[in-house]
């Protein structure tokens, strides 16, 4: 009996063994952004494996937050790969027939947010197998940039600097000295593979060219600087001759601004002076009309006499011509009014 029962379980073990089962082990895999991650999963078929074959592969995003999600699936003999909107386009079948026993996957043009556990699983009824990637999505450094921080004069105190622009960490630093003496100041080692190298009381013998290469797991990049330790300059000269320039500079300025504004007020003048329409003045009255007027008028007055009275009248009053005295002297003889000329002439008449 207990023979018997030791036979049926290592039957059972035996047919276990046989099912489908997936031969790639768990692992983690990192890659640099813009690359493509391949994800292995291959499976083995036992012959009582003869259901339907279902491929699926599923993303846990790092949020935890996000739910899982179907980025790719095998079923009914066809591919569908529109489940997950950020993947659409980039994750691919590796294998033209999965029914061979591949089942793996490339994801292309990764992106941080690609960062996360995939999870393959392989249903062929009765059999069941998956199997876990953890994808990590690292950036290579780029964008390194090289300089001088101070002034790079003998005696100072200056630091060399070295800045990736990204690169994902841990960053790892190394810094050569590539021209001149390859030596480097004992007081420099320590700093080698750091972001910065602090430069005490600088010389001479430190001008040449450096290198800084900043690296991580997936990349790496370089840049280089020349450092030129110069005699301190005359910093008093510099400064006075820049003041005399920035003075002469703003005189120049003043000179400039005052002769365009000199310019456009003769301009203006001239133009007004152009356009100015100005009334004529009256002409004076004329003085012979003004006596001719005069007399005139008093002809015109002295009509309704007698011939007799008014010859008189005119050897008395009237032999000359008003002069222009006439007008201007108050000596002048005036003459009567017209209405007493008037009462005069009728008078004459009523007599005669």
């Amino acid at each position: 009996m207990a023979l018997l029962l030791r036979f049926v379980l290592l039957c059972g073990v035996a047919d276990f063994t046989r099912s489908l089962s997936i031969t790639t082990p768990d692992q983690m895999i990192e890659k640099a952004k813009g690359e493509t991650a391949y994800l292995p999963c291959k499976f083995t078929l036992s012959p009582e494996d003869q259901g339907p074959l279902d491929i699926e592969w599923l993303l846990s995003p790092a949020d935890n937050q996000k739910v899982d999600q179907v980025i790719i699936l095998y079923s009914g003999d066809k591919i569908y790969d529109d489940y997950y909107q950020d993947l659409k386009g980039r994750v691919h079948f590796t294998s033209s027939d999965v029914k061979s026993g591949d089942a793996s996957i490339n994801v292309t043009n990764l992106r941080l947010s690609d960062i996360g556990t995939y999870q393959c699983k392989v249903k062929k009824a009765p059999g069941v197998g998956n199997k876990k990637i953890q994808l990590t999505v690292l950036v290579k450094p780029s964008g390194i940039r090289c300089y001088v921080d101070g002034s790079e004069e003998i005696g100072n105190d200056f630091k060399l600097k070295c800045e990736p622009k990204e690169g994902s960490l841990p960053l790892n630093y190394e810094w050569q000295k590539l021209s001149n003496s390859q030596k480097l100041p004992t007081s420099w080692l320590s700093e080698m593979n750091s972001p910065v190298i602090s430069v005490k009381n600088a010389s001479t013998e430190y001008s040449g060219t450096y290198s800084c290469t900043v690296t991580n797991r997936v990349g790496s990049d370089q840049c280089q600087l020349h450092l030129n330790v110069v005699p301190p300059s005359n910093r008093a000269g510099t400064i006075a001759g820049a003041i005399v320039g920035i003075l002469l500079a703003l005189v120049l300025i003043g000179l400039i601004v005052f002769c365009c504004r000199k310019k456009r007020r003769e301009e203006k003048y001239e133009k007004e002076v152009h356009h100015d329409i100005r009334e004529d003045v009256p002409p004076p009255k004329s003085r012979t009309s003004t006596a001719r007027s005069y007399i005139g008028s008093n002809h015109s007055s002295l009509g309704s006499m007698s011939p007799s009275n008014m010859e008189g009248y005119s050897k008395t009053q009237y032999n000359q011509v008003p002069s222009e005295d006439f007008e201007r002297t108050p000596q002048s003889p005036t003459l009567p009014p017209a209405k007493t000329l008037a009462s005069s002439s009728l008078f004459f008449l009523d007599a005669a």
